[in-house]
């Protein structure tokens, strides 16, 4: 067994709680408060949403009363808003994406937590910014240490770890206090990578808010010292025993060195689809199509991207007839953007996806990688040019071939939203504005925008209070 101060829980729980704001380069600070509008748009846009609404009736049921501000509820308990605001801005699935090589997450899972927790005692903006970007790293940096998915456990596994250190700061946890309690998350969510696979189901919006209801209780049982296995990823039938995977990470060399590849997402749509539909896009564009001369659409992909949305090791991606299916699927997402030029979230509500248009132009949608075998998944990475290149390239080949037998083609290496083309604020704007147009009038927008922009210098309240609608 390692020294106690060696312990992989001791080293994030410092790493987490040492942090402060002067830590932050300038320019991750102005990422993380684009990435927090960004969030705040698909939180918005998902109030009058049948599935959200689905989730409130719950809470009202289970908790009455309590005294933390959240939307559509006016106040409940802490951990019932964590898992409320998660879901709010998860379930458009519309946030932002982080790549490694084997495995993927949500950044912004973590702020529902962030925004229940921060009203527990006072918490400065600063405070705030500097759990998120705590947040975001440790999620981030274990996708890349410890890249789960591949054995079928979900990437919401890391997110138990982010949430728990993250909601430390906000509570007041020390050390030891905080190592306890990521032993006690990490022992207790193990969710399975199936609640994306085919067929799709609602889950798949809300399962990262289950995570924030029980992490953010936990941490709470944290303060009352309630202790857990502190050494979960190295004592017997630890982390390592089961996944075989061993996490070592030296995590007093860690930074925000990650945040930097953190991306937002041009369209609703799977992140590995982006590049793929700016180039459907722009052939949309740049040429006359008439989509009844349409012979077939083959779209050459990375592996990561043919498993997820094209049909591969996740299932069937043809079958398509709710949101959660659709934005997953490859097929559909270049089908209903040749035909409405678009892909937000009008092309992904039910009388959309049950169309007959969409429905016969997907099935002539064909999804393939450059090389043809896929596995063994080393070979098949390293003789694959468009695998070999992910995630610093997300490349795309698409070719629309017509019944004259006439054919045109795009080639995209990556897509407006991506770390390699990052938003600027304008973007993030008109971004968050279409999101919440319709919801709230346009002084309302405006008013958030200036808390946003300028949330260094503001308080939580000042945000809670434009957001609690």
């Amino acid at each position: 067994m390692k020294h106690d101060e060696e312990l992989q829980n001791k080293q994030i729980a410092r790493f987490a709680l040492s942090k402060t704001f002067s830590d932050i380069p300038p320019d991750i600070v102005d990422q993380l408060k684009r990435h927090l509008l960004d969030s705040i748009g698909s939180l918005l846009h998902a109030t009058n949403k049948p599935s959200i609404l689905k989730l409130v009736k719950q809470i009202q049921t289970m908790s009455e009363g309590g005294r933390c501000k959240a939307p559509l509820v006016n106040q409940t308990s802490f951990d019932r808003a964590a898992q409320l605001f998660t879901a709010l801005i998860r379930y458009p699935d519309f946030m932002d994406n982080y790549m490694g090589k084997e495995a993927t997450c949500h950044p912004s899972d973590n702020l529902g937590s962030l925004l229940a927790t921060s009203q527990f005692r006072r918490t400065s903006s600063q405070d705030f910014l500097t759990a998120m970007a705590v947040a975001y790293e440790v999620e981030c940096r274990l996708v890349n240490e410890i890249p789960v998915m591949k054995e079928g456990i979900d990437h919401t596994l890391f997110l138990a770890y982010s949430i728990t250190v993250a909601v430390a700061r906000l509570i007041g946890l020390n050390e030891l206090q905080t190592a306890h309690a990521l032993g006690m998350a990490g022992t207790s969510i193990s969710p399975m990578v199936t609640s994306r696979a085919s067929y799709t189901y609602e889950w798949k919006g809300f399962a990262s808010s289950l995570e924030a209801l029980n992490c953010t209780g936990i941490a709470f049982l944290a303060a009352q010292n309630l202790t857990g296995p502190i050494a979960l990823f190295e004592e017997p039938k630890g982390f390592k025993d089961v996944f075989d995977m061993k996490l070592d990470f030296d995590w007093c060399t860690e930074s925000f060195e990650l945040l930097r590849k953190c991306v937002l997402k041009e369209y609703n749509a799977e992140v590995h689809a982006q590049s793929t539909i700016e180039a459907v896009l722009e052939l949309r564009k740049n040429n006359r199509i008439d989509v009844d001369q349409i012979e077939r659409i083959d779209i050459t992909t990375f592996l990561t991207a043919y498993h997820i949305i094209g049909s591969g090791a996740y299932g069937d991606r043809k079958k398509v007839a709710t949101k959660e299916q659709a934005d997953h699927s490859l097929f559909y997402l270049v089908a209903v953007a040749i035909l409405d030029e678009d892909v937000w979230p009008e092309q992904l509500e039910p009388e959309r996806i049950e169309r007959k248009d969409v429905q016969d132009l997907l099935q002539k949608v064909h999804v393939q990688t450059k090389f043809p075998l896929h596995k063994p998944l080393l070979l098949a990475g390293m003789l694959d040019p468009f695998t070999e290149a992910y995630p610093e390239e997300m490349k795309t080949k698409v070719e629309i071939t017509f019944k004259e037998d006439e054919k045109i083609s795009a080639e995209k290496n990556d897509y407006h939203g991506f770390h390699t083309r990052p938003f600027t604020w304008n973007d993030t704007i008109e971004k968050f504005k279409r999101l919440s147009n319709g919801i709230i009038d346009t002084d309302h927008q405006a008013r958030i925008i200036d808390v946003v922009k300028n949330f260094d210098q503001r308080e939580v309240d000042d945000l809670l209070a434009v957001i609690c609608i």
